[in-house]
């Protein structure tokens, strides 16, 4: 099957080599990221659009390519498309007639074509003739230029045309790696997934720090939404996670330092922390989710005293940025349902924040505390790579992991819907339940405690995640299905 890729405008209006350096690595991501689905995938393209074409034209295959197109960085829409080469006006009326007769039936139309090359006829000459053809041959109900039912795409390449048969929108943004790596600050809910999303549809490799207040269990919950989103959004790129022990620092914080200065001090101390490991990744940007006045740390003056603790350079992609917005995106993007079930770790909560921090008090303060305590944290930091997250996890939990069902057995499909809708999972004489993996949490106590659980995702890194994640919280009914390939 054939697609045409249409880059997001703002690569095409960059100087030629940084748009041929753009388009490289476009292409490059999107052959990383499709041969996830198919090895045999064929990507070119240098200048207008990306050419790609599928090892076949199974429709499982081509609708997982669709779907993994519009989560590409760089990418501004991409059309299905039936290639022909250019000959004249009546085989292009042919071919149409071929593709859309079933498409106009009843239905008014309009034709509109894009053309690039040197031709001795113009766009709107073939806009006219096969769209008189396609009036007389079809059972259309006649042609409409204003609003009309259905549009009819032709687009010509020098002496080939494309007749698009279908058309999905794209994410947008740059190539992910066309820009200088990140470390963004990640909690699990909604400003911190936004905001590290943002980063990566701007085209920057975006590694994640997560500062561990709860224990393994938040661990894994912070560890299931980022797997999620770089597999989503990031996949071309692998990219670390650094887990930075930080309850030894929050006790030292509730222990010592004044009640009113304790949320701006544990930013602080975060700033401090990241900004040293992103140094030592050489990465030059942290990134925080932070938006004015969403909380009381996080006014102009409060921000302006906790940047003031490293010259490194910090982004706020949300900083202007209402919360109702930030859901959106959230929705958006598949991580409201996520964030929704991480449980909030509010380890520091001052009765009076201050809003407006005085260095010299905050300075005091910071006095009372050990900074060991904080070097130790840094210290003893885990950094993994995103392929890697599941090994080393299981280094520290026992998941069982099983290519065959027992009779007490019960699988549960716990992919996204829209992955689920694609490609639909089923076992011969086996019960299948169908239940993503945001509603696990929650959904998982209700089941019948006599049976035996395995979860199951297309690779297996999800599923053992959650099954981790689980067993953490005392259900030790849960396993992983991991079906032979050839089976």
């Amino acid at each position: 099957m054939k697609f045409i890729v249409k880059l997001f405008p703002e690569i095409t209006i960059k100087s030629p080599p940084v748009r041929k350096r753009f388009i490289k690595q476009l292409r490059k991501n999107i052959r990383a990221v499709l041969k996830s689905v198919d090895e045999g995938v064929v990507v070119t393209g240098n200048w207008d659009f990306i050419e790609l074409a599928t090892s076949s034209d199974d429709s499982i295959l081509v609708a997982q390519v669709k779907d993994l197109l519009g989560t590409i960085p760089g990418i501004a829409y991409w059309q299905q498309v039936k290639e022909y080469p250019l000959t004249d006006f009546d085989d292009i009326v042919e071919n149409a007639v071929e593709v859309n007769r079933d498409v106009l039936k009843g239905k008014t139309f309009r034709v509109t074509c894009q053309r690039s090359g040197k031709h001795e006829f113009k766009s709107v000459d073939v806009e006219k003739y096969v769209g008189g053809g396609l009036n007389q041959q079809t059972d259309a109900a006649g042609v409409k230029l204003k609003n009309p039912d259905v549009v009819v795409k032709i687009e010509i390449k020098k002496q080939r045309y494309f007749l698009v048969t279908d058309r999905g929108p794209g994410l947008g943004g740059y190539p992910l790696g066309s820009m200088e790596p990140c470390l963004s600050l990640i909690s699990g809910g909604f400003d911190s997934t936004v905001s590290s999303f943002l980063m990566m549809k701007r085209g920057v490799r975006t590694h994640f720090c997560f500062f561990n207040l709860g224990g393994h269990a938040h661990e894994l919950a912070v560890k299931e939404v980022a797997y999620y989103l770089w597999s989503r959004y990031g996949s071309s790129h692998n990219v670390s996670f650094v887990t930075v022990p930080f309850e030894g620092v929050v006790e030292e914080i509730l222990n010592k330092v004044d009640n009113s200065q304790m949320g701006v001090i544990l930013k602080r101390m975060m700033l401090r922390a990241s900004a040293q490991v992103a140094k030592e990744m050489y990465v030059e940007a942290v990134v925080t989710g932070e938006a004015i006045a969403q909380v009381s740390s996080q006014t102009l003056t409060n921000l302006s005293v906790i940047d003031s603790v490293t010259d490194h350079l910090v982004l706020r992609p949300l900083v202007a940025m209402d919360k109702q917005d930030i859901i959106n995106i959230s929705t958006r993007i598949g991580t409201e349902e996520f964030v929704k079930n991480i449980p909030e770790y509010c380890a520091v909560i001052s009765k009076n924040p201050t809003t407006k921090a005085k260095p010299e008090k905050i300075v005091h303060e910071e006095s009372k505390f050990d900074f060991s305590v904080l070097d130790e944290a840094i210290a003893t930091r885990r950094k993994v790579f995103m392929t890697d997250i599941v090994s080393d996890d299981l280094a520290r939990e026992e998941v069982a992991v099983v290519d065959h069902t027992e009779l007490n057995d019960v699988v549960i499909d716990i992919r996204h819907p829209d992955e689920e809708e694609i490609k639909p999972f089923s076992l011969p004489d086996q019960e299948v339940l169908t239940l993503p993996f945001y509603q696990l949490r929650t959904k998982f106590p209700e089941l019948d405690k006599s049976k035996n659980y395995l979860l199951y995702c297309e690779k297996g890194v999800m599923s053992q995640l959650h099954a981790m994640h689980l067993r953490d919280e005392g259900h030790e009914n849960v396993g992983v299905f991991s079906p032979k390939k050839d089976a």
